[in-house]
Protein backbone atom coordinates (compact mmCIF):
# COMPACT_ATOMS: atom_id res chain seq x y z
CA UNK A 1 0.00 0.00 0.00
CA UNK A 2 1.51 3.32 -1.14
CA UNK A 3 1.25 5.84 1.70
CA UNK A 4 1.83 8.77 -0.64
CA UNK A 5 -0.66 7.72 -3.32
CA UNK A 6 -3.14 5.18 -1.90
CA UNK A 7 -6.66 6.06 -0.78
CA UNK A 8 -6.57 7.50 2.72
CA UNK A 9 -9.71 5.91 4.17
CA UNK A 10 -8.88 2.21 3.60
CA UNK A 11 -5.25 2.88 4.45
CA UNK A 12 -6.11 4.61 7.73
CA UNK A 13 -8.51 1.88 8.82
CA UNK A 14 -6.04 -0.84 7.89
CA UNK A 15 -3.47 0.82 10.12
CA UNK A 16 -6.11 1.49 12.78
CA UNK A 17 -7.11 -2.18 12.99
CA UNK A 18 -3.47 -3.19 13.23
CA UNK A 19 -2.47 -0.53 15.74
CA UNK A 20 -5.60 -0.89 17.88
CA UNK A 21 -5.35 -4.67 17.76
CA UNK A 22 -1.77 -4.50 18.99
CA UNK A 23 -2.70 -2.02 21.69
CA UNK A 24 -5.77 -4.00 22.67
CA UNK A 25 -3.91 -7.23 23.19
CA UNK A 26 -0.93 -5.48 24.80
CA UNK A 27 -3.24 -4.04 27.44
CA UNK A 28 -4.68 -7.52 28.00
CA UNK A 29 -1.34 -8.47 29.58
CA UNK A 30 -2.04 -6.19 32.51
CA UNK A 31 -5.79 -6.73 32.61
CA UNK A 32 -5.60 -10.52 32.73
CA UNK A 33 -2.89 -10.30 35.38
CA UNK A 34 -5.13 -8.02 37.44
CA UNK A 35 -8.14 -10.30 37.07
CA UNK A 36 -6.26 -13.44 38.03
CA UNK A 37 -4.31 -11.84 40.85
CA UNK A 38 -7.41 -10.10 42.18
CA UNK A 39 -9.34 -13.36 42.27
CA UNK A 40 -6.41 -15.21 43.90
CA UNK A 41 -5.22 -12.64 46.45
CA UNK A 42 -8.34 -10.45 46.77
CA UNK A 43 -8.18 -6.64 47.11
CA UNK A 44 -4.58 -6.85 48.39
CA UNK A 45 -3.49 -8.35 45.06
CA UNK A 46 -5.26 -5.64 43.08
CA UNK A 47 -3.70 -2.96 45.29
CA UNK A 48 -0.24 -4.53 44.78
CA UNK A 49 -0.65 -4.27 41.01
CA UNK A 50 -1.65 -0.61 41.48
CA UNK A 51 1.68 -0.16 43.25
CA UNK A 52 3.46 -1.93 40.38
CA UNK A 53 1.62 0.02 37.67
CA UNK A 54 3.93 3.07 37.64
CA UNK A 55 6.84 0.76 36.88
CA UNK A 56 5.05 -0.55 33.77
CA UNK A 57 4.58 3.04 32.64
CA UNK A 58 8.29 3.78 33.04
CA UNK A 59 9.34 0.65 31.13
CA UNK A 60 6.96 1.12 28.21
CA UNK A 61 7.62 4.86 27.90
CA UNK A 62 11.28 4.08 27.15
CA UNK A 63 10.19 2.07 24.11
CA UNK A 64 7.89 4.88 22.98
CA UNK A 65 10.71 7.41 23.41
CA UNK A 66 13.05 5.53 21.07
CA UNK A 67 10.42 3.93 18.82
CA UNK A 68 7.91 6.68 18.16
CA UNK A 69 10.57 9.41 18.15
CA UNK A 70 12.72 7.57 15.63
CA UNK A 71 9.90 6.28 13.45
CA UNK A 72 8.34 9.74 13.01
CA UNK A 73 11.66 11.10 11.77
CA UNK A 74 12.22 7.95 9.70
CA UNK A 75 8.84 8.38 7.96
CA UNK A 76 9.37 12.09 7.39
CA UNK A 77 12.77 11.48 5.76
CA UNK A 78 11.39 8.64 3.65
CA UNK A 79 8.51 10.82 2.49
CA UNK A 80 11.00 13.49 1.46
CA UNK A 81 13.06 10.88 -0.46
CA UNK A 82 16.02 10.84 1.96
CA UNK A 83 16.34 7.09 2.45
CA UNK A 84 19.89 7.25 3.79
CA UNK A 85 18.95 9.45 6.74
CA UNK A 86 15.80 7.42 7.35
CA UNK A 87 17.87 4.26 7.88
CA UNK A 88 20.20 6.12 10.21
CA UNK A 89 17.25 7.00 12.42
CA UNK A 90 16.22 3.33 12.47
CA UNK A 91 19.72 2.25 13.48
CA UNK A 92 19.94 4.81 16.25
CA UNK A 93 16.51 3.82 17.58
CA UNK A 94 17.73 0.24 17.97
CA UNK A 95 20.94 1.31 19.70
CA UNK A 96 19.00 3.71 21.90
CA UNK A 97 16.66 0.90 22.89
CA UNK A 98 19.57 -1.35 23.86
CA UNK A 99 21.01 1.34 26.10
CA UNK A 100 17.70 2.23 27.71
CA UNK A 101 16.90 -1.45 28.34
CA UNK A 102 20.22 -2.07 30.07
CA UNK A 103 19.93 0.99 32.30
CA UNK A 104 16.28 0.27 33.18
CA UNK A 105 16.92 -3.37 34.06
CA UNK A 106 19.87 -2.53 36.29
CA UNK A 107 18.11 0.35 38.03
CA UNK A 108 14.95 -1.65 38.74
CA UNK A 109 16.95 -4.60 40.07
CA UNK A 110 18.92 -2.41 42.47
CA UNK A 111 16.22 0.03 43.58
CA UNK A 112 13.05 -2.08 43.50
CA UNK A 113 12.22 -1.80 47.21
CA UNK A 114 12.59 2.00 47.50
CA UNK A 115 10.71 2.38 44.22
CA UNK A 116 7.74 0.35 45.43
CA UNK A 117 7.68 2.25 48.72
CA UNK A 118 7.73 5.50 46.76
CA UNK A 119 4.81 4.17 44.71
CA UNK A 120 2.74 3.75 47.88
CA UNK A 121 3.40 0.19 49.10
CA UNK A 122 3.04 -0.85 52.71
CA UNK A 123 4.79 -4.00 53.94
CA UNK A 124 2.16 -6.44 52.63
CA UNK A 125 1.90 -4.81 49.20
CA UNK A 126 5.69 -4.53 48.94
CA UNK A 127 6.15 -8.29 49.21
CA UNK A 128 3.46 -8.99 46.61
CA UNK A 129 4.91 -6.42 44.18
CA UNK A 130 8.41 -7.89 44.53
CA UNK A 131 7.09 -11.38 43.79
CA UNK A 132 5.38 -10.10 40.63
CA UNK A 133 8.54 -8.29 39.50
CA UNK A 134 10.96 -11.21 39.87
CA UNK A 135 10.22 -12.94 36.52
CA UNK A 136 9.30 -9.70 34.71
CA UNK A 137 12.72 -8.18 35.42
CA UNK A 138 14.27 -10.53 32.85
CA UNK A 139 11.77 -9.38 30.20
CA UNK A 140 12.32 -5.62 30.57
CA UNK A 141 14.26 -5.43 27.24
CA UNK A 142 11.34 -7.16 25.49
CA UNK A 143 8.91 -4.63 26.94
CA UNK A 144 11.06 -1.77 25.63
CA UNK A 145 11.60 -3.27 22.17
CA UNK A 146 7.94 -4.19 21.76
CA UNK A 147 7.15 -0.51 21.21
CA UNK A 148 10.26 0.15 19.12
CA UNK A 149 9.76 -2.73 16.69
CA UNK A 150 6.01 -2.28 16.34
CA UNK A 151 6.50 1.42 15.50
CA UNK A 152 8.96 0.59 12.71
CA UNK A 153 6.91 -2.31 11.39
CA UNK A 154 3.98 0.08 10.93
CA UNK A 155 6.23 2.47 9.03
CA UNK A 156 7.65 -0.37 6.93
CA UNK A 157 4.19 -1.41 5.69
CA UNK A 158 3.98 -4.42 8.01
CA UNK A 159 1.40 -3.41 10.63
CA UNK A 160 -0.32 -6.80 10.51
CA UNK A 161 2.77 -8.67 11.71
CA UNK A 162 3.03 -6.35 14.72
CA UNK A 163 -0.58 -7.17 15.53
CA UNK A 164 -0.08 -10.92 15.08
CA UNK A 165 2.95 -10.82 17.38
CA UNK A 166 1.10 -9.08 20.16
CA UNK A 167 -2.01 -11.23 19.73
CA UNK A 168 -0.09 -14.49 20.03
CA UNK A 169 1.89 -13.19 22.99
CA UNK A 170 -1.33 -12.00 24.59
CA UNK A 171 -3.14 -15.28 24.06
CA UNK A 172 -0.27 -17.13 25.70
CA UNK A 173 -0.39 -14.67 28.58
CA UNK A 174 -4.11 -15.32 29.13
CA UNK A 175 -3.71 -19.09 29.14
CA UNK A 176 -0.44 -18.96 31.05
CA UNK A 177 -1.88 -16.69 33.71
CA UNK A 178 -4.61 -19.15 34.61
CA UNK A 179 -2.26 -22.13 34.50
CA UNK A 180 0.53 -20.53 36.55
CA UNK A 181 -1.64 -18.64 39.04
CA UNK A 182 -4.23 -21.33 39.81
CA UNK A 183 -3.13 -24.72 38.45
CA UNK A 184 0.48 -24.36 39.63
CA UNK A 185 -0.75 -22.33 42.61
CA UNK A 186 1.98 -19.69 42.08
CA UNK A 187 -0.29 -16.70 42.72
CA UNK A 188 1.08 -13.33 41.74
CA UNK A 189 4.48 -14.83 40.83
CA UNK A 190 2.78 -16.98 38.20
CA UNK A 191 1.11 -13.94 36.67
CA UNK A 192 4.50 -12.27 36.34
CA UNK A 193 6.02 -15.38 34.75
CA UNK A 194 3.25 -15.70 32.15
CA UNK A 195 3.58 -12.02 31.26
CA UNK A 196 7.35 -12.31 30.83
CA UNK A 197 7.09 -15.34 28.53
CA UNK A 198 4.34 -13.65 26.51
CA UNK A 199 6.62 -10.66 25.91
CA UNK A 200 9.42 -12.92 24.62
CA UNK A 201 7.02 -14.67 22.24
CA UNK A 202 5.79 -11.36 20.83
CA UNK A 203 9.30 -10.06 20.19
CA UNK A 204 10.35 -13.31 18.52
CA UNK A 205 7.47 -13.03 16.04
CA UNK A 206 8.23 -9.37 15.24
CA UNK A 207 11.82 -10.26 14.43
CA UNK A 208 10.58 -12.47 11.58
CA UNK A 209 10.02 -9.28 9.58
CA UNK A 210 13.75 -8.74 9.30
CA UNK A 211 14.30 -12.02 7.45
CA UNK A 212 11.36 -11.48 5.09
CA UNK A 213 11.44 -10.19 1.51
CA UNK A 214 9.33 -7.11 2.29
CA UNK A 215 11.75 -5.77 4.89
CA UNK A 216 13.37 -2.45 3.89
CA UNK A 217 14.84 -1.67 7.31
CA UNK A 218 18.57 -2.06 7.72
CA UNK A 219 21.33 -1.12 10.12
CA UNK A 220 23.77 1.48 8.79
CA UNK A 221 26.55 3.64 10.17
CA UNK A 222 24.87 6.80 11.46
CA UNK A 223 26.27 10.27 10.86
CA UNK A 224 25.98 12.97 13.54
CA UNK A 225 24.66 10.35 15.94
CA UNK A 226 24.36 12.57 19.01
CA UNK A 227 22.43 15.20 17.08
CA UNK A 228 20.04 12.58 15.72
CA UNK A 229 19.61 10.96 19.14
CA UNK A 230 18.62 14.36 20.48
CA UNK A 231 16.05 14.72 17.68
CA UNK A 232 14.66 11.24 18.44
CA UNK A 233 14.35 12.11 22.12
CA UNK A 234 12.69 15.47 21.51
CA UNK A 235 10.25 14.00 18.96
CA UNK A 236 9.39 10.94 21.03
CA UNK A 237 9.27 12.58 24.42
CA UNK A 238 5.73 13.88 24.14
CA UNK A 239 4.35 10.39 23.40
CA UNK A 240 6.60 8.82 26.03
CA UNK A 241 5.44 11.27 28.67
CA UNK A 242 1.84 10.34 27.87
CA UNK A 243 2.62 6.80 28.94
CA UNK A 244 4.90 7.91 31.75
CA UNK A 245 2.02 10.11 32.87
CA UNK A 246 0.20 7.01 34.03
CA UNK A 247 3.19 6.26 36.23
CA UNK A 248 3.47 9.77 37.62
CA UNK A 249 -0.26 10.01 38.15
CA UNK A 250 -0.25 6.52 39.67
CA UNK A 251 2.42 7.40 42.22
CA UNK A 252 0.60 10.57 43.27
CA UNK A 253 -2.77 8.84 43.41
CA UNK A 254 -1.37 5.91 45.39
CA UNK A 255 0.21 8.14 48.00
CA UNK A 256 -2.75 10.50 48.29
CA UNK A 257 -5.26 7.66 48.45
CA UNK A 258 -3.32 5.91 51.20
CA UNK A 259 -3.06 9.24 53.05
CA UNK A 260 -6.72 10.25 52.80
CA UNK A 261 -8.81 7.17 51.96
CA UNK A 262 -6.97 3.93 52.80
CA UNK A 263 -6.39 0.48 51.28
CA UNK A 264 -9.98 -0.13 50.14
CA UNK A 265 -9.90 2.95 47.92
CA UNK A 266 -6.46 1.93 46.62
CA UNK A 267 -7.88 -1.44 45.61
CA UNK A 268 -10.56 0.40 43.58
CA UNK A 269 -7.86 2.59 42.05
CA UNK A 270 -6.08 -0.63 41.07
CA UNK A 271 -9.11 -1.39 38.88
CA UNK A 272 -8.99 2.14 37.44
CA UNK A 273 -5.34 1.78 36.44
CA UNK A 274 -6.17 -1.31 34.38
CA UNK A 275 -9.21 0.21 32.68
CA UNK A 276 -7.30 3.44 31.98
CA UNK A 277 -4.41 1.48 30.50
CA UNK A 278 -6.91 -0.31 28.25
CA UNK A 279 -8.58 2.94 27.15
CA UNK A 280 -5.26 4.69 26.69
CA UNK A 281 -3.76 1.87 24.62
CA UNK A 282 -6.73 1.96 22.24
CA UNK A 283 -6.46 5.75 22.02
CA UNK A 284 -2.81 5.31 21.08
CA UNK A 285 -4.08 3.23 18.15
CA UNK A 286 -5.80 6.24 16.57
CA UNK A 287 -2.58 8.23 16.68
CA UNK A 288 -0.35 5.35 15.64
CA UNK A 289 -2.61 4.66 12.65
CA UNK A 290 -2.43 8.27 11.48
CA UNK A 291 1.24 8.91 12.21
CA UNK A 292 2.87 7.06 9.27
CA UNK A 293 0.35 8.53 6.83
CA UNK A 294 0.63 12.10 8.11
CA UNK A 295 4.42 12.02 8.58
CA UNK A 296 5.23 10.77 5.08
CA UNK A 297 2.68 13.00 3.38
CA UNK A 298 3.92 15.99 5.36
CA UNK A 299 7.44 15.25 4.18
CA UNK A 300 6.12 15.06 0.62
CA UNK A 301 4.08 18.27 0.98
CA UNK A 302 0.70 16.59 0.32
CA UNK A 303 -1.39 18.57 2.79
CA UNK A 304 -4.83 17.62 1.50
CA UNK A 305 -4.16 14.00 2.37
CA UNK A 306 -3.13 15.04 5.88
CA UNK A 307 -6.44 16.85 6.45
CA UNK A 308 -8.40 13.82 5.29
CA UNK A 309 -6.49 11.54 7.65
CA UNK A 310 -7.07 14.00 10.49
CA UNK A 311 -10.83 13.77 10.00
CA UNK A 312 -10.80 10.00 10.37
CA UNK A 313 -8.63 10.27 13.49
CA UNK A 314 -11.03 12.73 15.11
CA UNK A 315 -14.09 10.61 14.27
CA UNK A 316 -12.44 7.54 15.77
CA UNK A 317 -11.41 9.42 18.92
CA UNK A 318 -14.98 10.67 19.40
CA UNK A 319 -16.35 7.14 19.07
CA UNK A 320 -13.92 5.84 21.67
CA UNK A 321 -14.87 8.66 24.06
CA UNK A 322 -18.55 7.81 23.89
CA UNK A 323 -17.87 4.10 24.31
CA UNK A 324 -15.63 4.36 27.38
CA UNK A 325 -17.77 6.86 29.25
CA UNK A 326 -20.85 4.74 28.54
CA UNK A 327 -19.19 1.58 29.86
CA UNK A 328 -17.98 3.24 33.06
CA UNK A 329 -21.34 4.83 33.82
CA UNK A 330 -23.46 1.79 32.99
CA UNK A 331 -21.41 -1.17 34.27
CA UNK A 332 -19.28 -0.22 37.31
CA UNK A 333 -20.32 -3.28 39.33
CA UNK A 334 -19.56 -5.64 36.45
CA UNK A 335 -16.13 -4.04 36.00
CA UNK A 336 -15.42 -4.43 39.71
CA UNK A 337 -16.46 -8.07 39.60
CA UNK A 338 -14.05 -8.81 36.75
CA UNK A 339 -11.03 -7.76 38.76
CA UNK A 340 -11.71 -9.03 42.25
CA UNK A 341 -14.03 -10.64 44.73
CA UNK A 342 -14.64 -7.49 46.75
CA UNK A 343 -15.05 -7.18 50.46
CA UNK A 344 -18.31 -5.47 51.56
CA UNK A 345 -16.46 -2.20 52.21
CA UNK A 346 -14.86 -2.20 48.74
CA UNK A 347 -18.16 -3.13 47.07
CA UNK A 348 -19.84 -0.15 48.75
CA UNK A 349 -17.45 2.49 47.41
CA UNK A 350 -16.32 1.09 44.04
CA UNK A 351 -19.30 1.96 41.75
CA UNK A 352 -19.35 5.64 42.69
CA UNK A 353 -15.58 5.99 42.28
CA UNK A 354 -15.55 4.24 38.92
CA UNK A 355 -18.35 6.45 37.59
CA UNK A 356 -16.69 9.68 38.70
CA UNK A 357 -13.26 8.79 37.34
CA UNK A 358 -14.80 7.43 34.14
CA UNK A 359 -15.98 10.90 33.11
CA UNK A 360 -12.35 11.78 32.29
CA UNK A 361 -12.42 9.26 29.42
CA UNK A 362 -14.61 11.68 27.46
CA UNK A 363 -11.54 13.72 26.45
CA UNK A 364 -8.69 11.24 26.90
CA UNK A 365 -8.76 9.80 23.31
CA UNK A 366 -8.63 13.23 21.67
CA UNK A 367 -5.78 14.44 23.89
CA UNK A 368 -3.65 11.39 23.05
CA UNK A 369 -4.45 11.58 19.34
CA UNK A 370 -3.46 15.25 19.32
CA UNK A 371 0.05 14.44 20.61
CA UNK A 372 0.62 12.12 17.63
CA UNK A 373 -0.83 14.70 15.23
CA UNK A 374 1.52 17.42 16.45
CA UNK A 375 4.46 15.01 16.28
CA UNK A 376 3.67 13.96 12.72
CA UNK A 377 3.60 17.65 11.69
CA UNK A 378 7.01 18.09 13.34
CA UNK A 379 5.49 20.31 16.06
CA UNK A 380 7.27 18.55 18.89
CA UNK A 381 7.02 21.60 21.15
CA UNK A 382 3.21 21.56 21.09
CA UNK A 383 3.09 17.83 21.65
CA UNK A 384 5.50 18.20 24.55
CA UNK A 385 3.52 20.97 26.25
CA UNK A 386 0.25 19.04 26.02
CA UNK A 387 1.84 15.82 27.27
CA UNK A 388 3.72 17.37 30.19
CA UNK A 389 0.67 19.39 31.26
CA UNK A 390 -1.52 16.31 31.16
CA UNK A 391 1.01 13.89 32.59
CA UNK A 392 2.60 15.89 35.37
CA UNK A 393 1.90 19.59 35.82
CA UNK A 394 -1.90 19.97 35.81
CA UNK A 395 -2.68 16.42 36.89
CA UNK A 396 -0.15 16.54 39.71
CA UNK A 397 -1.46 19.86 40.95
CA UNK A 398 -5.06 18.60 40.92
CA UNK A 399 -4.25 15.34 42.73
CA UNK A 400 -2.38 17.18 45.46
CA UNK A 401 -4.68 20.21 45.80
CA UNK A 402 -8.23 18.88 45.47
CA UNK A 403 -8.37 16.53 48.49
CA UNK A 404 -6.63 19.11 50.68
CA UNK A 405 -8.99 21.90 49.62
CA UNK A 406 -12.31 20.12 49.06
CA UNK A 407 -12.09 16.83 50.94
CA UNK A 408 -10.80 13.32 50.12
CA UNK A 409 -13.55 12.40 47.63
CA UNK A 410 -12.70 15.29 45.32
CA UNK A 411 -9.52 13.51 44.23
CA UNK A 412 -11.59 11.50 41.74
CA UNK A 413 -12.28 14.68 39.74
CA UNK A 414 -8.57 15.40 39.22
CA UNK A 415 -8.24 13.76 35.82
CA UNK A 416 -11.53 15.15 34.48
CA UNK A 417 -10.32 18.70 35.17
CA UNK A 418 -6.90 17.89 33.72
CA UNK A 419 -8.26 16.37 30.51
CA UNK A 420 -10.62 19.35 30.00
CA UNK A 421 -7.84 21.93 30.28
CA UNK A 422 -5.47 19.99 28.02
CA UNK A 423 -8.25 19.40 25.47
CA UNK A 424 -8.83 23.15 25.20
CA UNK A 425 -5.13 23.69 24.43
CA UNK A 426 -4.97 20.77 21.99
CA UNK A 427 -8.13 21.77 20.13
CA UNK A 428 -6.90 25.34 19.64
CA UNK A 429 -3.55 24.28 18.20
CA UNK A 430 -5.00 21.44 16.13
CA UNK A 431 -7.19 24.00 14.34
CA UNK A 432 -4.29 26.45 14.05
CA UNK A 433 -1.82 23.89 12.67
CA UNK A 434 -4.37 22.52 10.22
CA UNK A 435 -5.13 25.98 8.84
CA UNK A 436 -1.43 26.38 8.05
CA UNK A 437 -1.58 23.35 5.71
CA UNK A 438 -2.26 24.96 2.33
Amino acid sequence: MDILKGKIRPMYFKYLVAASGSALVASVFGIVDAMMVGQYHGPAGTAALAVFSPLWSIIFCLGLLAGIGGSVLFANCRGAGDEKTAQQYFTLSILYGVGLSAVATAAIAVFQEPLFRLFGADEELLQLAKRYLKPILFAVPCCVFSNILSAYLRNDNAPTLATVAVVIGGVFNCVGDYYCVFVLDMGISGAGLATAIGQYIGIGIMLLHFVGKKNTLRLVKPAKALQKLKSISVTGFSTAISDLAMGIIGVLFNRQIMKYLGTDALAVYGIITQVTAFAQCLAYGTGQAAQPIISQNYGAGQHGRIKECLRYGLYTSAGMSIFWVGVMLAFPKAIMGLFMTPTPSVAAIAPGILRLYGLSYLLLPFNLFATYYFQALMKANLSLVASVARGAVISGAMILWLPAAFGPGSIWYAMLITEALVAAFSAYYTVKCTKCLT
